[in-house]
């Protein structure tokens, strides 16, 4: 498991990659064993993960009879989603990588994607914990949810434009592929599941 010093050198990388400085290429490990390394940062963002899970069972729990509570099944299927959300998508910008002839950037694009996904996370683990202490801000944390969506765009497009040029069709297909499956599946599997609140 990669060190704390690590995910903040991980971290720096993508910053100065977002900056648009090629230097940050030196801070983050491409090689197929940084890619698998890159997975770990899952469990960095465990903390995180699990605030959004306490909001869900909050959500769930609103639309079941008085008494009524959820057990680890509860859980262990919103890991599942959460797991699947995480791998599917990127199995998927393998797959475009193959097809248009870019498999080579694909373990790069599985580094920046894991490392990136991890600071993503904790910032809507902010916004889920104030959701759930501060109710009357929901208005508010939509707003920011939403920012923090576009910062997350932003952020992927300069990033990836550093990792496979600037090939903007190509950064643009591999930020869809990334994006838009990990939303739908998490609707189909909540319901498939039975853990979607009404």
């Amino acid at each position: 498991m990669p060190t704390l010093r690590e995910v903040e050198i991980y971290l720096r990388g993508l910053w100065l990659l977002f900056r648009q400085d090629g230097s940050g290429l030196a801070h983050l490990d491409f090689s197929d064993r940084g890619a698998l390394r890159s997975f770990w940062a899952i469990l960095w963002a465990a903390p995180a993960i699990l605030i959004s899970f306490a909001w869900w069972r909050v959500l769930y729990l609103q639309d079941l009879p008085p008494g009524q509570s959820v057990g680890g099944l509860f859980f262990f299927r919103l890991t599942l989603i959460e797991a699947t959300n995480w791998v599917v998508p990127l199995v998927m910008v393998g797959i475009v990588c193959w097809v248009i002839g870019i498999g080579e950037k694909f373990a790069s694009i599985v580094v920046v994607t894991n490392w990136l996904a991890l600071p993503v996370s904790y910032g809507y683990g902010v916004l889920v914990l104030l959701m759930m202490l501060v109710p009357t801000l929901g208005g508010i944390v939509t707003l920011l949810w939403f920012v923090l969506t576009i910062a997350l765009i932003s952020a992927l497009f300069r990033i990836l434009r550093m990792i496979v040029g600037d090939h903007v069709l190509t950064v643009a297909t591999i930020i869809l592929v990334l994006l838009v499956p990990s939303m739908i599946l998490s609707e189909i599997l909540q319901g498939y599941l039975g853990i979607l609140p009404a």
